[in-house]
């Protein structure tokens, strides 16, 4: 096959290029994985992980900040081991990513349990796992929280999720921020639920979170809600109420198309200079990264099947589907998608769909494409919020997924088989 002149450059690492006329993750080649291995199917790069940690631990120099990667991005074993061995803590929300976490050897002591309806089953397991910390987000957890901690003579160490009312200008589904948001405790109400969780028998005050949203671009909203957690740190002492660490969440985004990505070191460097002018430099900074540490580190490999012309639009009809990816139809989300191996044949501009039986059931609208049937495309930027939102909808096996480590790769969770979906299921005698 016939190499076009001009390759396309992949969108947000270098990890993944064009090598030979063919796209490559690291040093090993994206067709001979859909080959061997299948498709649908998930491919990480192991340096891209280890990069783009390492942007947030540069950022970071000698100052005090725990670094909890937000796993509900990408909760693959393999991935959380990566982290685990690089010093990270864990941001979960559930009991069963904290299982995971202690499956691939991860600290407790540096893992904080957020999210809005943790059940007492729940909290137990992560009290006598020693976690670091709870994120709450309302009274009435706290008070939960408060009676099965005590009940086991222990006290929960707890720092209050605040919702600053702060926009991050983002898609409306992941605003997380704002007094129409589920998530956190409004700020004008934070004072008085302190002065509850202080006098509670099983909790101890130990910090103040917040976050914002995701896929965040620019400094202004993180400094925009830093400022309202520092007026509330005023207060709380003035109040008698030390804490010991200030959480400011997640939320960078990173490069679908042509976004420029904020770089942890501008972030945290504002952050560090807001905090000391204010006098709270002593505090340590906890930070709950998870798109930005995973997103731009996969890509999800499909292969071409049909090219349905139609007077309307064509349609590039793909193996891969909304149960493998569902952003596109969740967010009506853009990602970019590549040719593996490129051709020279006249391009022409394809909706890239999928099997599934639903009209919204689509990767990528209106892209320009060589193809032929049997090829394979790279659906970029799909390490974060793919693999972990997919589902068995119209009874498809979920995706492999492969780690890719210079020029070796190994399958880190294998492809389902109907018979094992089946397996789970019993009829009535």
């Amino acid at each position: 096959m016939t190499t076009p002149a001009f390759l396309p450059t992949p969108v947000g690492s270098p990890h993944f290029a064009y090598r030979d006329g063919t796209l490559h993750a690291e040093g090993v080649s994206v067709a001979h994985l859909a080959e061997r291995l299948g498709t649908p199917l998930y491919v990480y790069s192991r340096a891209a992980l280890r990069a783009a940690y390492g942007a947030y631990r540069d950022g970071i120099g000698a100052r005090d900040v725990l670094v909890c990667y937000g796993m509900k991005a990408n909760s693959n074993l393999a991935v959380l081991r990566e982290f685990a061995r690089m010093g990270a803590g864990f941001d979960i929300v559930s009991a069963g990513e904290l299982q995971r976490v202690l499956a691939v050897g991860g600290d407790p002591g540096k893992v904080v349990f957020s999210g809005v309806g943790k059940q007492a089953a729940e909290m137990r397991l992560a009290l006598e796992a020693g976690v670091k910390c709870f994120n709450v987000e309302s009274v009435p957890e706290l008070h939960r929280l408060s009676e099965v901690a005590h009940a086991m003579g222990k006290r929960a160490p707890v720092s209050l999720r605040v919702n600053p009312d702060v926009d991050p200008k983002t898609h409306p589904y992941i605003s997380t921020g704002l007094k129409e948001n589920k998530f956190g405790i409004a700020i004008e109400e934070a004072p008085a639920a302190y002065r509850t969780a202080a006098a509670l028998p099983g909790i101890e005050v130990v910090g103040v979170d917040c976050h914002i949203g995701s896929q965040i671009t620019e400094t202004a909203p993180f400094l925009d809600a830093l400022d309202k957690l520092l007026d509330l740190l005023d207060e709380l002492a003035a109040n008698g109420i030390q804490v010991e660490h200030l959480d400011l969440g997640g939320g960078l985004g990173i490069r679908y198309f042509d976004e420029t990505a904020l770089a942890p070191s501008d972030l945290l460097a504002r952050v560090f200079e807001r905090i000391d002018a204010r006098g709270y430099g002593s505090r340590q900074i906890v930070l709950e990264p998870g798109r930005s540490l995973v997103g731009n580190a996969g890509l999800l490999v499909t292969r071409v099947e049909y090219l349905k012309p139609t007077e309307a639009r064509n349609f590039l009809i793909v193996d891969a589907a909304m149960n493998d990816l569902i952003r596109p139809t969740l967010y009506e989300a853009y990602h970019g998608v590549l040719a593996v191996a490129p051709r020279t044949d006249a391009p022409a501009r394809y909706d890239v769909v999928g099997p599934v039986c639903e009209s919204g059931d689509w990767l990528a609208k209106d892209r320009e494409l060589a193809v032929r049937e049997g090829d394979y495309l790279a659906v970029e930027s799909a390490g974060a919020y793919g693999m972990v939102m997919a589902s068995n909808y119209n009874t498809r096996p979920r995706a492999a997924e492969v780690m890719v480590d210079g020029e070796r790769y190994h399958v880190v969770r294998a492809r389902e088989t109907v018979e094992q979906l089946l397996a789970l299921e019993s009829t009535l005698g």
